[in-house]
């Protein structure tokens, strides 16, 4: 059997809960997730748990939020005044939007709380602060 080890291109099928079982993203259905590991390319957790297993083991792991998309980072939550919303976007709490930094980034945003005067808009990634369960099984290694 094949080990998993850093620099491997890997595949995996997976199912990704949060800790109150709801899902939030599986491979079922698709392709595996191909990646290489140890290169950055998945949530470090992930990465690790991955890590030392052999071609066809299964696991289920579940990786803390430090591990995985970070803690929420309050500063990344803004007040806008809502006139600078474009009029023909219908603003709802959940709404996800995206905005460009001066380098020409683009930052995805959700919207949080909607005021009379302002909008609240969040740039953390929607998973940041959680902690994460994946049932997954290795597929594939090869060097």
């Amino acid at each position: 059997m094949t080990t998993a080890q850093a620099g491997d291109t890997v595949a995996i099928h997976y199912t990704g809960t949060l800790t109150d079982g709801t899902k939030f993203d599986s491979s079922e259905g698709r392709d595996p997730l191909s990646f290489t590991l140890g290169s950055g390319q998945i949530i470090k957790g992930l990465d690790a748990a991955v890590t030392g297993m052999d071609e066809g083991a299964e696991a289920t792991v579940t990786i803390p939020a430090d591990e995985a998309y970070g803690q929420a980072d309050p500063n990344q939550v803004q007040q806008v005044p809502r006139e600078t919303i474009p009029d023909e976007i219908p603003l709802e709490v959940g709404l996800q939007l995206q905005a460009q930094t001066p380098q020409g980034a683009t930052i995805p945003l959700v919207v949080t709380k909607i005021e009379e005067e302002t909008v609240t808009l969040d740039a953390n990634h929607p998973l940041a602060g959680k902690d994460l369960t994946f049932e997954f099984k290795l597929v594939s290694v090869a060097r």
